[in-house]
């Protein structure tokens, strides 16, 4: 396949460090993968407190007794109720913490002027999926049931997820539904690890650009599911393209980029959401790969992806 990068995404591409493999995260050893990107990845930034957000770590105990944190990030501007997202991060579902990134999640509280709830969910392979899932459910049906002391609108609670945090926020809001809990107010899935099967063109075509490619996909899912992937019985909250039935899904956001190995696996999964009447925005980003506006934040493509996303967003959050 001919890849050709938006010239701006292919210089930042070209700057990237990368690992003995010729990629930017080598996934043989996990533990040793956490311990370097906390100290050099380009998704994990810290900064100093700023005054114009409040940052409160909720610990909320699940059914083993251990404790699931999410990170509310509140605009400090006025103290009134807000709507909410709750936020899951990208990693592959084996990497990063909802305690990393503290410069980006609150220039989207801001941004949003909304709670961010970002969900400390559970990585594999110490915890398989649908750990990750339970976490969310576990977080959201926190939020809901505790929105007056959180000063969060019960009624305008939103779930969105990047890359490997996709598949967690899908589960979530298939969770919901099954159970007949209450209805988030929007899904957004930006550029999501969805399929565990690897089976679709662009799993194919994307082997070296070294961003995440197949290999790094296929160790990801294999972390996550162990000796499950594949399996025809997979449930769908381990891997929500699984999922039969879509409908009474939330309106739903999916942004895809074209040479990403998860392209075809998001569009099909917009695709059968329409088909079960789920009202869907669908954006393919040309030449574009996966999760061009972290990793080239400055590009014109990603101020697009970012304008089109917000304001998806605060349509319904603040209606």
């Amino acid at each position: 396949m001919d890849t050709v990068l938006d010239p701006e995404l292919a210089a930042a591409l070209a700057t990237m460090p990368r690992s003995a493999n010729g990629s930017l995260m080598d996934l043989s050893d996990i533990p040793a993968l956490r311990e370097m990107l906390r100290a050099v990845s380009p998704l994990a930034t810290s900064t100093p407190d700023d005054p114009r957000v409040t940052v409160e770590t909720l610990r909320i105990p699940r059914d083993d007794r251990s404790l699931l944190d999410v990170v509310l990030f509140r605009p400090a501007n006025a103290d009134r109720t807000r709507p909410a997202m709750l936020w899951f991060h990208a990693g592959g579902q084996i990497l990063g913490t909802a305690h990393d990134d503290v410069e980006y999640h609150t220039a989207l509280a801001l941004a949003l002027d909304c709670v961010l709830a970002v969900v400390d969910y559970r990585l594999a392979p110490e915890t398989p999926a649908p750990g990750a899932a339970d976490d969310g459910y576990l977080a959201y049906t926190h939020l809901c049931e505790n929105a007056a002391e959180h000063r969060i609108d019960p009624h305008r609670i939103g779930i969105a997820g990047a890359s490997g945090g996709g598949a967690p926020a899908a589960a979530t809001a298939l969770m919901l539904r099954d159970r007949q809990d209450a209805r988030p107010c929007f899904l957004s899935l930006s550029y999501p690890m969805l399929d565990d099967r690897n089976e679709t063109p662009s799993s194919f075509e994307v082997t070296d650009l070294g961003i995440w490619d197949r290999r790094e996909n296929l160790l990801a899912w294999a972390a996550v599911l162990g000796d499950r992937v594949g399996d025809p019985a997979l449930d769908p909250y381990s891997a929500p393209a699984r999922a039969t039935d879509l409908t009474g899904m939330p309106d739903t956001f999916i942004a895809a980029a074209q040479f990403d190995v998860f392209r075809d696996e998001d569009m099909d999964f917009a695709r059968r959401l329409i088909t079960a009447g789920v009202p869907v925005e669908l954006h393919l980003y040309a030449r574009a790969f996966h999760a061009w506006d972290r990793f080239a934040p400055k590009s014109t493509l990603a101020r697009t992806f970012e304008h089109t996303w917000h304001d998806f967003l605060r349509r319904h959050m603040h209606g």
